[in-house]
């Protein structure tokens, strides 16, 4: 019998994890849990929660090469064109809008500030 995964919640490394904070704060998320490490002024880890959605971030050991971040991360929203505008308006850069055959109510390309790829979706 195959083992039986309740959740998954995927974990960035980022180059700077208040900065990964603010900008996805704009996608709806908020920091549900922080770390800050004793005699520090400024969080190392955190958990970012939007109703079904999570995502850990935490500071990166090494520089964060944007060209090296091979993942997708699928959000998923009700009013694609409206979360698109919102996002053009706070200064956020999302590509077009397409719709792929797989993906009809459309979907559109945002790039994190670590280079991570989120595809912006429709179902």
């Amino acid at each position: 019998m195959p083992a039986r995964t309740r959740r998954l919640v995927a974990f960035a490394h980022v180059a700077d994890v208040e900065r990964s904070i603010r900008f996805y704060a704009d996608l709806g998320f908020r920091a549900a849990n922080t770390v800050v490490p004793e005699g520090g002024n400024a969080p190392v880890w955190a958990w970012l929660a939007s109703e079904n959605a999570d995502l850990m971030v935490g500071q990166a050991s090494d520089p964060v090469d944007a060209s090296q971040q091979a993942v997708l991360f699928y959000l998923y929203y009700d009013d694609i064109k409206q979360t698109r505008a919102t996002l053009m308006e706070l200064g956020h850069r999302p590509g077009d809008i397409k719709y792929p055959f797989y993906m009809p109510g459309g979907e559109c390309r945002l790039e994190d500030p670590d280079g991570y790829v989120l595809m912006l979706a429709q179902i």
